[in-house]
């Protein structure tokens, strides 16, 4: 895991700060990479190195002859320091001079520290400099695992999934089946002979892992690695399942692999293990693409509404509940990508309990299964993800119009009363007394005066007045919800008052028009519309 990776930073980092004023006086000029400080005044430091440090020492227990010099040298060096710095004053003026040769044979860098920079500033900036290399390191992870994620969802899934590895990554990327044809490509090909012994290490470590399977179980993953002039070969197998051949992951790059590479290769693997799995690839879900064929074909939602039902039993799950939500609160990120996120896309999909969801930009659709009597629960991970939401009422498929519409309603109240969500309830209300075909014609008839209303129309000045009356006649929260100016509002509304010829001040005018507006029709040619 990342976690546990030692990080470090090239020596030349810490030689170009001029707050430090390091100066290499002796040793290869070849750069070496820091892991770690140390300091030491003790006449053997190898029991206490691990290697790859930045030993400091300012010769307080240093050999005082040349011949004890050497041996202390060519320990350290062997013990695997990246560089050893020596700090002048109090006790030496000045480098040794045995000292700069001694580490000039035995190819050890050494680094003047000046009187005026102490060994704590040194570790201090090698610390912060190695945090900001690891904090680096994780961005670089996160953005490939989230671009390799979206990759996934792609209709072309696998190409995208492999050329979203190989950008990461910088490494030519091919998946072989197990006799090593090319099933896909992405990236730079190496030169030859790289593409030929890339596909023989891929039979050979696909062969011995299926060799070593129990018969009757899927190989266990296997990975293998080839070096072969200046270019990395890797491969690591993708298990199979249900009897089907494994497949294997090639890689050939012209470095080695770092942290980010084997983090990136890593998550890529399971994800091409998941898209290619016999269930994956044949269509698992049989039932669901079934119903969207039927439906293309011109089925009634009604009729293939029961194959995208959990299969859990006779009355388990026979009627929907809609969702319509709206997000007020982003999170932090470019807000043009919160509705391609396939984290947050998971995120709700699990909190609602359903695959059925429908991002777009800052707007949710929903349709979660659910019982005959269930009552929907708002689930908190949706408030917490910035999420205001509404839900209708379980309704079986034929009246999934109507529940569309209850949870729009729910949605506008949640807004205006800045609840995260509102459950729509229609038991003991003036609705309940009134039939729908009535209720229909009635609002058909009130918002009949608006037909004849010239630009920007009757749509519009019904959306305003919807928006405004949720908000409970309030100007300004209505003008910031529809992007308009207060004026514009005003406006609106009395071109509205003046066509219907009511009083929009009059709270029982205002109880008769939200209950006209809840039953205006969504068709088009039935008259003015609902929605703004």
């Amino acid at each position: 895991m990342a976690g546990t990776e030692q990080f470090a930073v090239p020596l030349s980092m810490l030689l170009g700060d001029p707050a430090l004023g390091l100066t290499r006086v002796a040793g290869p000029a070849e750069d070496r990479l820091v892991s770690t400080v140390g300091t030491t005044e003790v006449e053997d430091p190898v029991p206490y190195l691990v290697g790859g440090e930045l030993l400091l020492t300012a010769g307080v227990r240093l050999p005082s002859g040349a011949d004890g010099i050497e041996d202390y040298v060519s320990r350290v060096a062997a013990a695997g320091v990246a560089a050893l710095g020596f700090g002048v004053a109090p006790v030496h003026q000045e480098v040794p001079a045995a000292l700069a040769a001694a580490c000039d044979r035995h190819g050890l860098p050494l680094l003047r520290l000046p009187p005026r920079t102490p060994f704590v500033a040194v570790g201090q900036a090698v610390y912060d400099a190695i945090a900001e290399v690891r904090n680096s390191t994780l961005r670089r992870i996160s953005t490939a695992q989230s671009a390799l994620a979206s990759a996934a969802a792609r209709p072309d899934a696998l190409r995208a999934v492999l050329q979203q590895l190989s950008a990461h990554t910088e490494a030519a990327s091919v998946l072989f089946d197990a006799q090593g044809s090319e099933l896909f490509t992405a990236g730079r090909r190496p030169p030859d002979p790289g593409p030929r012994l890339l596909r023989e290490l891929a039979v050979r470590t696909l062969a011995r892992s299926a060799g070593t399977s129990p018969q009757g179980r899927p190989a266990p993953p296997a990975a293998a690695a080839h070096h072969h002039e200046g270019v990395h070969l890797t491969v690591h197998t993708l298990p199979g399942a249900d009897g089907a051949a494994p497949l294997a992951l090639g890689q050939a790059s012209g470095t080695a692999p770092t942290l980010v590479h084997r983090q990136v290769t890593g998550t890529a693997t399971v994800l091409l293990s998941l898209l290619t799995s016999p269930s994956h690839a044949l269509g698992a879900d049989t039932r669901g693409v079934g119903a969207l064929v039927r439906l293309m074909l011109g089925a009634a939602p009604a009729e293939v509404a029961h194959a995208l039902l959990p299969d859990d039993g006779p009355g388990a799950a026979d009627h929907w509940i809609v969702v319509h939500g709206r997000l007020l609160r982003p999170r932090p990120g470019p807000a043009d990508r919160s509705h391609t996120d396939p984290a947050r896309l998971a995120a709700l999909g699990t909190a609602l309990g359903t695959p059925y969801v429908h991002l777009d930009r800052a707007g949710l659709r929903a349709l979660v299964p659910s019982a005959r009597d269930a009552r929907p629960s708002p689930p908190a991970q949706a408030a917490a993800l910035g999420w205001t939401l509404g839900f209708s009422a379980p309704v079986p498929a034929a009246e999934l119009p109507g529940a569309d519409a209850q949870a729009e309603r729910a949605l506008e109240r949640a807004v205006a009363s800045e609840a995260p969500a509102v459950v729509h309830s229609a038991e003991h209300t003036l609705h309940s007394l009134v039939s729908a075909p009535e209720a229909r014609e009635h609002a058909r008839a009130r918002f009949a005066p608006l037909s004849r209303a010239p630009a920007p129309g009757a749509a519009v000045l019904l959306g305003t007045l919807r928006t405004w009356l949720s908000f409970h006649g309030t100007w300004d929260r209505t003008a910031a919800e529809l992007r308009v100016h207060r004026n514009t509002v005003r406006h609106r509304l009395a071109r509205v008052a003046e066509l219907l010829d009511v009083d929009l001040q009059d709270p029982e005018v205002r109880m008769e028009l939200w209950f006209a507006l809840r039953w205006l029709p969504d068709d088009p040619a039935a008259g003015p519309q609902g929605s703004g």
